[in-house]
């Protein structure tokens, strides 16, 4: 079988959205720590650098395993193309009599 595009996923632009204003949101959050400090405890200050540390850990796990959804979607729509555009044209119809039900 004749492949015509090298890659029919996008670029994982919304993936790499979302990691970027999780990444923003983490960044302006240290700032404001670092800018509100004087007023913030030792205590405070440790409990929201904590905070912030495990943000950026959960958010690059879940980003990894977007990522490997992904690869694995693509992987197995690019094994099994027929199939798969059999089973998302069944699914349509499914919805489109659901819907048409109401």
């Amino acid at each position: 079988m004749e492949v015509f595009f090298k890659n029919l996923t996008a670029e994982n632009a919304s993936l790499d959205e979302l990691a970027e204003d999780v990444s923003l949101l983490v960044h302006e959050a240290e700032t404001l720590v670092q800018v509100t400090g004087a007023n913030l405890s030792e205590a405070s200050k440790a409990e929201l650098v904590n905070v912030l540390e495990r943000v950026k850990t959960r958010g690059e796990r879940i980003k990894q395993q977007a990522l490997a959804g992904v690869r694995a979607t693509d992987r197995i729509i690019r094994q099994y193309p027929y199939q798969s555009l059999g089973i998302v044209f069944g699914l349509g119809i499914l919805v489109g009599a659901l819907l048409k039900r109401k």
